[in-house]
């Protein structure tokens, strides 16, 4: 196999495309397209998402302290997208794009009811990194839409075509290949009897 070494530079693909909405009081809600979000940490549930201090949503975010990321599945793709290149100072993306605006149980930055996840996020610290900054918050609440429980109360994520980014383009998850732990699994014992049917 033959590789090229180039400059470096983001190429840490797929990663998750969310909408991350916030509001300050008495102002229209706003959202904002990111792909650099992740998790951070277990006990407490944190995240973080990296914010350009030129965007509309990073004052607002800094200055309330409060944000909510919604996942994003294959229908909301195309607001997703919009959501990105448009920017709050000029138009309401809500209203534009039809969705809307969920109450948060414990913050009061709205959701997207669209989503299918909507995890309601404390600002805990910025760290200012270059192009970027970082804001690491704390998850206060993660409102679910209940339509996605089967019957046992399973929680089916992944049916609802969660969507990625990889390289300036959008993906919904594919074929399931495994799932955590199988390549450590033990595989069950071939009985005495199936063993002599071969032999």
């Amino acid at each position: 196999m033959s590789k090229q070494i180039w400059k470096p530079g983001n190429m840490l693909y797929p990663v998750p495309a969310v909408m991350v909405s916030c509001q300050r009081k008495d102002e229209k809600p706003n959202i904002i397209t990111i792909a650099w979000a992740g998790t951070v940490c277990t006990n407490p549930a944190m995240v973080s998402v990296s914010i350009r201090p030129s965007r509309y949503s990073y004052d607002i975010i800094k200055e309330t302290g409060e944000f909510v990321i919604n996942l994003v599945s294959k229908d909301l793709v195309y607001a997703c997208d919009i959501c990105g290149v448009k920017s709050g100072r000029d138009v309401d993306k809500f209203k534009e794009l039809n969705l809307t605006p969920s109450k948060s149980v414990n913050i009061s930055a709205p959701g997207i009811e669209e989503s299918p996840v909507n995890i309601e996020c404390k600002l805990r610290q910025i760290l200012p990194l270059g192009s970027h900054d970082m804001f690491i918050a704390e998850v206060k609440s993660v409102d679910i839409d209940e339509s996605l429980l089967d019957e046992t109360g399973k929680f089916c994520l992944n049916d609802t075509g969660l969507v990625s980014y990889s390289h300036g383009e959008y993906f919904s998850l594919g074929e399931k290949l495994g799932s955590f732990g199988y390549s450590v699994k033990k595989k069950k014992k071939q009985s005495l009897h199936q063993l002599c049917k071969k032999s």
